[in-house]
């Protein structure tokens, strides 16, 4: 569990270096569009969940259980 940890941490650092030597423009850029990524995935998923429950008749059938066994 340790060497995994440890692997972890130096991916991280290495990933981490990787991220500080990119010029600040280039950082900006690319936060940018991760964050219009996610507002477009947040956008659909809302958007997939007001018409699921829009277009449902929101009717409930209520039965019986029945015994699987018999």
């Amino acid at each position: 569990m340790k060497k995994l940890r440890a692997n972890m941490d130096r991916y991280f650092d290495k990933l981490d270096e990787r991220w500080q030597a990119l010029p600040v423009r280039k950082q900006h850029q690319y936060t940018l569009y991760f964050f219009v990524g996610y507002l477009l995935l947040t956008t659909g998923v809302i958007f997939k969940v007001w018409y699921d429950t829009s277009k449902s008749g929101n009717d409930m059938i209520i039965e019986h259980i029945e015994n699987p066994v018999l």
